[in-house]
């Protein structure tokens, strides 16, 4: 299997290297591709030295799967040639999400949807991903109405000039600033840019890819998604009102049975998902869930997830696993 890893210096790239790694993904050939300017750059895979190579070139070998991470731009651009070349892309940005002749998908909802003729396939965006992966068994029992999601977002999932702006704040060092206002001890109600409905780009994510994933337009999302001082991993307060009434001790042994979830839920011993035991972990952890004591049928809940791995690479990965293990590529 020829693999192009295409951003391979990035944030996200970094760490989908070290995912394919770790489940030692079949790869014959692997390409790490990057913009002009990192052409030449080494890499290091499985104890094996690459170099970087520019897009055209990646284009030019026609691997089997190119695993995209480099931006919107390059890859309206370039997952298309990659496409003609006869590659499967699965690309990670927001570029392809709501175009309704691509598939966006989390291999454990809808991975079924795929076919041979999916040549660029959609990696949601990393806040919806965990929501929708605990979301997925409680819809399907239960039937959502309407969701409320706030959100509370890893500085990382802006990038690494994001992450050096917290890392310089907290050492008292002035730098290069990727947000309008300091993040350290700080909250910014201001994810991506702001629209004309007042809602963030973000906010627009997590309202209309739920409903996609779910090829379901019966429920509504509304959403806040806030920046926090947090190195990495996404939490979020979810609550979900319901058409049929449910019970709690349901609710948790379905979450418990759900693949990709762990429920981490005793208020005696303080059990409850936080970044700090997320990050670097693939799982999606649901806690704090109660009954939503002010209406009928709603739920409350807390998710929290490494956005960099499930949210991003790991999922990516997993849709590249599924086209592999059904002979799709």
């Amino acid at each position: 299997m020829k693999v192009a890893v295409v951003g391979a210096t990035g944030m996200v790239g970094e760490v989908m290297l070290k995912v394919l790694e770790e489940r030692n993904f079949p790869i014959t050939e692997l390409l790490l591709v990057a913009s002009e300017r990192s052409v030449g750059k080494k890499l290091t895979f499985k104890n094996k030295e690459y170099s970087i190579i520019g897009l055209a070139d990646a284009v030019a070998a026609k691997p089997e799967i190119a695993i995209f991470s480099a931006g919107g731009d390059t890859s309206l651009k370039w997952a298309p040639k990659f496409a003609e070349a006869g590659t499967t892309v699965v690309d990670n940005s927001s570029a392809w999400r709501m175009d309704p002749t691509k598939k966006l998908v989390v291999p454990e909802i809808n991975a079924s949807e795929l076919t041979k003729e999916d040549k660029i396939i959609a990696n949601p965006n990393c806040s919806t991903i965990q929501m929708v992966l605990a979301l997925s068994p409680l819809h399907a029992k239960y039937k959502m109405k309407r969701v409320v999601v706030s959100t509370y977002q890893s500085v990382s999932g802006t990038g690494v000039k994001a992450v050096k702006q917290l890392e310089n704040e907290i050492a008292g060092i002035e730098g290069e600033m990727a947000y309008p206002y300091p993040i350290g001890r700080n909250a910014l109600p201001h994810c991506d840019v702001f629209m004309e409905n007042g809602y963030t780009k973000e906010e627009m994510k997590l309202a209309r890819e739920p409903q996609k994933i779910f090829n379901d337009k019966t429920f509504s999302v509304t959403a806040t998604a806030v920046r926090i001082p947090t190195a990495g991993g996404h939490s979020e307060s979810v609550n979900v009102e319901f058409e049929n009434d449910f019970d709690l001790a349901d609710v948790r042994k379905m979450l418990h049975e759900t693949p990709g979830v762990v429920v981490q839920d005793n208020t005696d011993t303080n059990t409850y998902p936080m970044p700090i035991y997320a990050h670097d972990k693939d799982e999606v952890f649901v806690g704090r869930i109660r009954r939503d004591e002010t209406q009928p049928n709603t739920l409350n809940m807390w998710i929290v997830a490494d956005n960099l791995r499930k949210g991003a690479a790991t999922n990516t990965i997993q849709i590249a696993e599924y086209l592999v293990e059904n002979n799709l590529v």
